[in-house]
C-alpha cells in the first residue's frame, strides 16, 4: 500500500502539467469560474504532493525537478494569459519570469556543486500571496469587483524580492560570490601592478 502511495506526488505532479493548457484555455475563452477552479486545485495539489512526499519518504529526482517546474510554469502560463486578458499589466509577468530566470540559473550552478538551497518562508507566503492575486483577478473580472488584486501583486514581488536576497546572502555565506575583503584584496593587487 505505501508503495503506492509513494507514486501520488509524481502523479499530482503530472496532473499539473496537463492541467496548464485547460486554465489557460477557460482564461482565453473568459470561462473564469473554469479557471479559478483549476488553478484552484492545481494549487491544492502541489501542497497535497509536497505532503505526500515528505510524510511518506517519497521525494524522488523526478518530484525534485518537476514539482517547481509544473508550479513556474503554472504561475507564468496563468500570468502572461492574464497580461494578454488585459487583467494585470505587463510589468508583473516581467518581475515573475525575471525572477524564475535567476533561481533556475541559481539552481543549476548551485546543482553542479552538490547543493541545495531550501526555500525561505517569505518565498513560500510570496507563491501563496501570487495565488490569492490571481484568484482576485479572476473574481474581479468574474463579478466585476473594484481593482484591488494590484496590490496583493505588489506585496507577492516585495516577497519575491525578499526571496531573492535570500538566495543571494546564501551564495554569499557560502563562498560562491566574493566577500568585500576579497575584493578589496583583489583590487590592492590589480593596483601594485
Amino acid at each position: 500500500m505505501i508503495k503506492y502511495i509513494k507514486l501520488i506526488p509524481n502523479i499530482l505532479t503530472i496532473i499539473r502539467f496537463i492541467f496548464i493548457p485547460f486554465i489557460v484555455i477557460s482564461l482565453c475563452l473568459n470561462n473564469y469560474i473554469l479557471a479559478l477552479v483549476l488553478f484552484t486545485i492545481s494549487s491544492f495539489s502541489d501542497i497535497l504532493d509536497g505532503y505526500i512526499a515528505r510524510k511518506y519518504d517519497a521525494i524522488t529526482d523526478f518530484g525534485k525537478l518537476m514539482d517547481p517546474l509544473a508550479d513556474k510554469l503554472t504561475q507564468i502560463s496563468t500570468l502572461f494569459t492574464l497580461y494578454i486578458k488585459r487583467m494585470i499589466p505587463i510589468w508583473i509577468v516581467l518581475i515573475v519570469i525575471s525572477k524564475e530566470i535567476i533561481l533556475i540559473s541559481g539552481a543549476s550552478f548551485l546543482y553542479g556543486k552538490q547543493l541545495v538551497v531550501s526555500s525561505k518562508w517569505y518565498g513560500k507566503l510570496s507563491t501563496v500571496i501570487l495565488y490569492l492575486a490571481v484568484v482576485s483577478s479572476l473574481l474581479i473580472n468574474l463579478f466585476n469587483l473594484p481593482k484591488f488584486d494590484i496590490y496583493l501583486y505588489g506585496l507577492a514581488i516585495c516577497l519575491t524580492i525578499c526571496s531573492l536576497f535570500g538566495y543571494i546572502e546564501h551564495f554569499y555565506q557560502k563562498g560562491y560570490l566574493p566577500k568585500k575583503e576579497d575584493l578589496k584584496k583583489n583590487y590592492n593587487q590589480e593596483n601594485k601592478k
